[in-house]
């Protein structure tokens, strides 16, 4: 015979028959469990007994009570009618959307938003398992947060001729760890990384005589890193060089910022610089 879709598991079954060795007794123990006297038909010397109470019998778990004993000689069975057969898994990749309930995953649409204790469902190779895990913990497992972040400003910095001087960035626009004081950022404890580091010098004079401009960046007070714009001519009245780098930090380690300008008088500077951690 054929079949549109999967083929039934049980192709044939019969229910189950228990015959007993009778006595001179009322009382006979089931094989099997049923709820009460209409899950099995008793049937004694061909004859089919009416199951209930003040009638031919009455069962309840794996007790059956006659109302009349039965004698020696007599044949007696039972056919269970209330008992399952059997419990088959379907087969693998059978069930698809129709056969679930619409509520199985709540409105069956994508999430905008995602809470911190809300869980999400991954599989477990070495378990060969669905298992599921809270966002924080899926977050924390995959990477990190680019944190901290600082962002920091001086406007018109009065700066010396021919001198190489640290920046004093006054401005605090961006401190997540309050990790920037006394101009400087100290990576905090926990937070070894990678960091991008970005400085922007703007200089700027009264009498268009700029020679060279330099940024310099500054790990545990050495050079890192730096960016410079030069005119050999010196007509320039401001110079904008910048300079960024990424470095490997970790706790304690500490990052300044320098510049250095060639010109005349009345130098001044605007600056801002960035760090931040980069996820790896």
């Amino acid at each position: 015979m054929a079949y549109i879709g999967n083929t039934p598991a049980e192709n044939y079954a019969s229910f189950l028959t228990e015959t007993f060795t009778v006595s001179a007794t009322t009382n006979y123990t089931l094989s099997h469990a049923v709820t009460n006297e209409n899950e099995i038909r008793l049937v004694i010397n061909g004859v089919v007994q009416q199951p209930g109470s003040g009638k031919a019998y009455t069962a309840s778990g794996t007790t059956l009570t006659l109302t009349s004993a039965t004698v020696s000689g007599d044949v007696m069975y039972a056919v269970y009618l209330g008992r399952a057969l059997q419990t088959v898994n379907p087969p693998a990749a059978s069930v698809g959307n129709s056969q679930t309930a619409p509520t199985i995953i709540t409105g069956q649409t994508a999430e905008a938003t995602i809470a911190t204790d809300d869980t999400i469902l991954i599989h477990d190779t070495s378990a060969s398992a669905l298992r599921k895990m809270t966002r924080a913990n899926f977050v924390s497992g995959i990477g990190g947060t680019n944190t901290p972040i600082i962002y920091v400003k001086n406007n018109a910095a009065s700066l010396s001729n021919n001198t190489t001087q640290k920046l004093t960035m006054n401005n605090e626009i961006i401190d997540t760890a309050s990790a920037f004081a006394s101009s400087k950022f100290t990576v905090p404890s926990g937070q070894n990384g990678k960091y991008y580091i970005n400085l922007e010098v703007e200089t700027f004079e009264t009498a268009d005589t700029i020679n060279t401009v330099k940024g310099l960046i500054y790990k545990n007070g050495s050079v890192y890193a730096q960016g410079q714009q030069i005119d050999a001519a010196s007509n320039h009245a401001a110079m904008r060089p910048s300079v960024d780098c990424i470095v490997s930090l970790v706790a304690t380690d500490y990052i300044e910022f320098y510049i250095y300008v060639n010109g005349t008088d009345d130098l001044a500077a605007n600056t801002s610089a960035t760090i931040f951690k980069l996820i790896e």
